[in-house]
């Protein structure tokens, strides 16, 4: 067992190995848990934390699923990439949306800012998740499957990740210190 955990408030995490500016980006599916995870790895380090989904609402001033309902698939991914290759931060745990991985020039930018970390979670739990909250703006192509997209994207984001955690059947705590301890050996 390791001996990696996520601290109080009291005790912090570093990666020493990781440049001073870097960023920490969390890829994968919708309901992966990237923004639990996200926000419990950026406390443990006293870094930031930015959700590319909430900046995209508070760009259009409206919640994900209107925005991604207003476009098609393709045009809301495009606009994602454009949002998302202007982010500047340093210091900061990125928690993107599923989609994010469509476009080659958004994955070489987040690469650029610092390791990718991959939610390698089973289609199953992903489903159970999407079906509790089933407005949390999917890029989806009419007619296609939640299981469709899954297999679609699954290759795309093993090919971009730094890192890949598998965290099917384990809490946001444990998922985070298994982030932290594969991050620390980079």
């Amino acid at each position: 067992m390791s001996n990696i955990r996520i601290p109080d408030q009291a005790e912090l995490f570093s990666l020493p190995n990781l440049p001073e500016n870097s960023c920490i980006t969390f890829i994968g599916m919708a309901g992966a848990g990237k923004t639990t995870v996200g926000r419990l790895v950026a406390r443990s380090l006293d870094w930031a934390f930015a959700d590319s989904d909430h900046i995209i609402e508070a760009a259009f001033g409206a919640p994900l699923q209107a925005v991604t309902d207003s476009m098609t698939k393709e045009a809301f991914i495009d606009m994602e990439a454009d949002m998302v290759c202007d982010l500047r931060f340093t210091r900061t745990v990125i928690s993107t949306g599923g989609s994010v991985i469509y476009r080659q020039r958004t994955m070489e930018h987040l690469a650029s800012l610092g390791p990718i970390v991959y939610l390698d979670v089973p289609l199953a739990t992903i489903l159970e998740r999407i079906a509790r909250n089933p407005d949390r703006g999917l890029a989806i192509a009419p007619g296609q499957t939640v299981e469709d997209l899954f297999r679609e994207r699954e290759e795309l984001y093993r090919r971009y990740a730094t890192i890949s955690v598998p965290t099917g059947g384990i809490g946001a705590t444990e998922s985070a210190r298994r982030v932290l301890e594969k991050l620390a050996s980079l």
